[in-house]
């Protein structure tokens, strides 16, 4: 066996939020072929599959994750002709920002400062500043899990109920992104492997300028001083009605919504939840839409302040808030 599979490693080291109990199984895995491999150990074991990147934008159980945690880490990337880069699924996004700028390629600016890999980052299609991955995928390669029956719920795969298939190559709409959604966070039944993006010719010089401005003002809103998963809730769309009602009794929101939308920090801050905590983990003073590690946090505490947030929220304004993270071993 070529690939080295470890057992009992703890998960809160290879997450941004530094929350997770020990994974039963876990492999760090570079190209194909060692995916291949570590599906063979998990059939012949039975055990279930999920898929790690650099960890942000999760939370993993106390108990952690009773199966094979497979760790991708393909970082590779070349800058090609017509202003496209190839990069492996493993890359990270400061790498790629860092990268593009240096070959007088725009169009990723925005990413400044986020955490995470590539993979994470479409699956999700992590966004800011009204841009996201699915303005710069261009398409996508991917591994297939052939499942009979299809599996649904979580984000782990059952290889005792299904076999890897070919690899594949989607295109930008057959990835079927939205608002921090796509195709891989719905089916569930993808490896993303590697990706092509579409940027366009830039200026180092704005560049550099733009970044160090988006940086800034991200080091000045959100609580990069502690562990965290980054937004906790995706911001909610809003109906007309609604919307209306709620600008009627709230003036400023006249300003804050765009497209029907108000970022779900606002209504945590309106109800004054900002500096609440639970244990070791408290809803950042910072911003509403973090939940911080100050120390020792356990996933225990965060669910229970998500849970309180989600039900004040409801109670107030009649509003349901979606988790943007997801959830692991649970």
């Amino acid at each position: 066996m070529s690939i080295k599979v470890q057992k009992n490693i703890l998960l809160s080291k290879y997450t941004t939020f530094k929350i997770g109990g020990p994974a039963k199984f876990f492999c760090v895995v570079e190209n194909i072929d060692e995916i291949r491999e570590t599906f063979k150990f998990a059939e012949k074991n039975k055990l279930k599959i999920f898929i790690l990147g650099e960890g942000s934008n999760i939370l993993i159980s106390d108990k952690g994750f009773d199966g094979f945690v497979l760790k991708i880490q393909d970082t590779k990337y070349k800058i090609q002709t017509n202003n496209k880069i190839f990069v492996g699924s493993g890359l990270s996004l400061a790498k790629l920002v860092s990268e593009s700028v240096k070959n007088n390629l725009t169009g990723l600016q925005w990413a400044a400062g986020m955490p995470g890999a590539i993979g994470g980052a479409i699956v999700n299609n992590a966004g800011a500043s009204g841009m996201s991955m699915m303005n710069i995928v261009e398409e996508v390669e991917i591994l297939e899990i052939i499942t009979q029956p299809p599996l649904s719920g979580g984000i782990s795969f059952s290889p005792d109920k299904g076999r890897l298939g070919g690899i594949r190559r989607l295109t930008n709409k057959q990835c079927k992104f939205s608002y921090r959604n796509s195709i891989f966070k719905e089916e569930k039944k993808y490896i993303i492997l590697n990706a092509v993006l579409k940027l366009k010719k830039g200026n180092e010089e704005k560049s550099r300028k733009m970044i160090s401005e988006i940086l800034k003002s991200r080091k000045e809103k959100q609580p990069f001083e502690y562990p965290s998963a980054g937004s906790i809730f995706k911001n909610p769309v809003l109906d007309d009605n609604h919307l209306r009602r709620l600008i009627k009794e709230n003036s400023e929101l006249e300003n804050i919504s765009k497209n029907n939308t108000i970022p779900a920090g606002w209504f945590i801050e309106n109800l004054g939840l900002k500096g609440k905590k639970i244990g070791g983990a408290m809803i950042s003073e910072k911003h509403g839409n973090f939940i911080v590690n100050m120390g020792n946090a356990k996933a225990e505490n965060v669910i229970i302040l998500i849970s309180l947030i989600k039900q004040k929220v409801r109670d107030n304004f009649s509003i349901q808030l979606k988790e943007e993270i997801e959830y692991v071993g649970f």
